[in-house]
């Protein structure tokens, strides 16, 4: 691919961003690549070496705000009629609160789901702190000459540590895994204003 090819399908896989924003990517890869080529590449070597057309398009939609992605698309390319002005007016209280309910539906599941990662690493805390709880008292009641309690208090305290343990990796897993969901929800959220599947 040459360089006028790149940039050619940059400027398409870039369409739903703001115009200056799709002439300030392009100049920089059409810099890039010409600084690659003054020190001595092929064009089609300097082109290869930024990588695909779709890893930079999704390189870009993830540096760009998606409050920046909203404006360019609500932006209205014409002016309304006054009819189109007039039904939205008069549609606005169904349409609005289905709106509403929906994003209220999808906030309140996603605010679940993080409540349940909370309380899990919460359990986590409490286990380890059953841990330490498990061997001072059994010190304690050693002390005390009460050893049968001493040894149940210790038993008890080695199984919070292997239901800390147990426990941890699960947390921990599940956490990334939200953590990546959230990161592909603001990229489909994102590429739906873009236009193009990431």
């Amino acid at each position: 691919m040459n360089k006028q090819e790149f940039l050619a399908e940059l400027r398409k896989g870039l369409h739903g961003l703001p115009p200056n924003d799709i002439e300030e990517r392009l100049t920089f890869y059409n810099e890039m690549i010409d600084d690659r080529m003054e020190e001595g590449i092929t064009e089609g070597e300097a082109v290869s070496g930024i990588g695909t057309v779709d890893e930079v398009v999704s390189q870009i939609i993830a540096e760009t705000s998606l409050s920046k992605l909203v404006k360019e698309k609500v932006r209205p390319k014409r002016a309304m009629k006054v009819w189109e002005i007039v039904l939205l007016t008069l549609g606005s209280p169904i349409w609005l609160s289905l709106l509403l309910a929906v994003f209220a539906v999808i906030f309140a599941v996603y605010v679940t789901v993080w409540s349940v990662i909370v309380a899990l690493w919460a359990v986590e805390l409490a286990l380890a702190a059953g841990v330490l709880c498990g061997v001072l008292s059994f010190v304690i009641l050693i002390v005390q000459v009460n050893v049968a309690a001493g040894i149940a208090m210790l038993g008890a305290g080695i199984a919070c540590i292997g239901l800390s343990i147990f426990l941890f990796f699960g947390c921990k897993e599940t956490t990334k895994g939200l953590l990546f969901l959230t990161k592909k929800m603001i990229s489909g959220i994102k590429s739906t204003f873009i236009g193009r599947r990431m």
